[in-house]
């Protein structure tokens, strides 16, 4: 599964989000069907800026047709149905490292 992480030199709301476009751009370019956003947490233990501002974007992709689904990573596993809709789709997602974690700092897109 491709990696693409907004995360990495910790960037503003903003900054994170072209990451985003710029890093699903690139997955769906080269036909991969799955692709795991690293976003991180937080500082507040709350759920950071940058997760919230993730989900609304993934909407936006879905409604646009960009995306068909994402799964945020406390429900990525065998216990959420968007965790079995994946694995229903794509097996081999159940063996990723993250599979039934819960970990709050990824959310896993699925391409139409």
């Amino acid at each position: 599964m491709e990696i693409i992480n907004i995360e990495q030199g910790h960037p503003t709301v903003q900054q994170a989000m072209v990451k985003l476009q710029n890093g699903i751009y690139r997955v769906r370019a080269t036909g991969q069907p799955l692709a795991k956003i690293v976003h991180g947490y937080g500082s507040s233990g709350t759920g950071g800026a940058i997760k919230q501002a993730l989900c609304l974007e993934l909407r936006k992709y879905i409604s646009r047709g960009m995306i068909k689904s994402y799964c945020p990573g406390e429900d990525f596993g065998p216990f959420s149905s968007a965790g079995r809709e994946m694995s229903a789709k794509h097996p081999a997602v159940s063996r990723d490292r993250d599979w039934g974690l819960q970990n709050d700092g990824i959310t896993v897109i699925m391409f139409k």
